[in-house]
């Protein structure tokens, strides 16, 4: 009997025990919330790694696109200048930018640039930059599938849409300028080589000021001027070993200052140029004097301050009221066309001479003509031969 009472016993106890450890393992109130602010803690970091994974993801996005013409980026021209002005804009203004290249580089399609635009919207931007006349079919396609994405089309045309805004710049009254100052500094024989082979309407208007203000100060002087005349090898814009053979000849021949107008192919000139200690080139677009000691001016658009202005009448609300469909034709008066001033190197030519021909033709006194003949070879200029190649 005894027996059986201690076998009884010894099971209650041990049951007990086991409830005792049972009720030491559950935790305490106070615990138990630790423990689900922990677990709430790991459910939001991961909701936050989340996030910041889909914003990586998202890293492209964009307000502000520009969709590059043919060429680099950095071509020291064109691409350059406009970029320059979106991202001045966007940096200003706390707005994202980015800027696309379209595939197929020199040799670009209009279903490229197409691709680029869309994937800049794909990217949330609202408004695109598009530098060079050749993106005119691809924002005809793209403008009108995206009637709320709105377009600047620099260099460019009113195209009939509303969400496309154009601006235009008088290439002429640079080029004259060019032209006037390069013979005032006492060179006679000059070149002009120019991109997009003679189709490109604000490249020919460069090249049309140039002989105009090479004839109007030869006229001045009473002196004779040669100037050789080509688009060969420009088609492109690009740089070539075929244009560098080209211009490295009119050196050899005597040429002392040839005007590069085409973005990239200013880095053939430059080449041949090297081969050459009194050749000399003039610039385009923008200020290329910090390429090279033997740049001596540069025809330069207000590419950058255009493109702010434009981004700013559209992030002001003023869209419908001055840019939809409408062409910005912008020069002298505008303090869009002209020459730099800051690096100003000429010496016979001076500043103050230049100033006041710049403010003759921002007033209208002076008037370079915008209409180019449609053939080179016929250029017929007081003062000046022109051999076209």
């Amino acid at each position: 009997m005894k027996k059986k009472l201690i076998i009884v016993a010894l099971i209650l106890t041990l049951a007990f025990s086991m409830f005792a450890c049972a009720k030491k393992e559950d935790p305490k109130p106070e615990e138990s919330q630790e423990a689900n602010e922990e677990a709430g803690e790991e459910e939001a970091g991961e909701e936050e790694a989340g996030e910041e994974a889909g914003e990586e993801a998202n890293a492209d996005a964009a307000k502000i696109a520009v969709v590059t013409d043919v060429g680099q980026l950095m071509d020291k021209g064109f691409n350059q200048g406009t970029y320059e002005g979106a991202e001045a804009y966007a940096n200003a203004h706390g707005i994202t930018m980015k800027y696309y290249q379209p595939a197929g580089g020199a040799d670009a399609t209009d279903n490229d640039r197409i691709d680029a635009m869309k994937q800049a919207i794909e990217n949330g931007a609202e408004i695109i930059v598009t530098p060079g006349f050749l993106q005119a079919a691809a924002i005809e396609a793209v403008a009108t599938e995206n009637p709320d994405v709105k377009f600047i089309f620099v260099d460019g045309w009113a195209m009939g849409f509303d969400n496309v805004t154009a601006i235009v710049y008088k290439e002429q009254e640079s080029g004259y300028l060019a032209g006037y100052a390069a013979v005032k500094e006492g060179y006679t024989k000059l070149g002009f080589t120019g991109g997009g082979g003679g189709g490109n309407p604000a490249v020919n208007r460069f090249g049309y000021g140039f002989a105009q203000g090479a004839s109007a100060a030869a006229k001045e002087l009473g002196t004779d001027v040669e100037l050789k005349y080509s688009f060969k090898y420009g088609d492109t814009f690009s740089a070539s070993t075929e244009l560098q053979t080209q211009i490295a000849g009119w050196y050899a021949d005597g040429t002392e200052v040839v005007f590069s107008c085409g973005g990239s192919m200013f880095q053939s000139v430059l080449s041949a140029a090297a081969e050459y200690e009194d050749a000399k080139i003039i610039g385009v677009d923008v200020d290329q004097s910090g390429e090279s000691s033997k740049v001596i001016t540069s025809a330069v658009k207000g590419l950058s301050a255009s493109v702010e202005q434009v981004l700013g009448q559209f992030y002001d609300g003023k869209w419908d009221a001055e840019l939809a469909n409408v062409a910005q034709n912008l020069g002298a008066a505008e303090n869009a066309t002209g020459l730099p001033e800051d690096t100003w190197s000429m010496e016979n030519f001076t500043l103050e001479q230049y100033k006041e021909l710049l403010g003759k033709i921002a007033n209208g006194e002076v008037t370079p003509d915008a209409e180019y003949p449609a053939d080179p070879a016929t250029l017929s200029l007081d003062n000046v031969t022109v051999i076209y190649e």
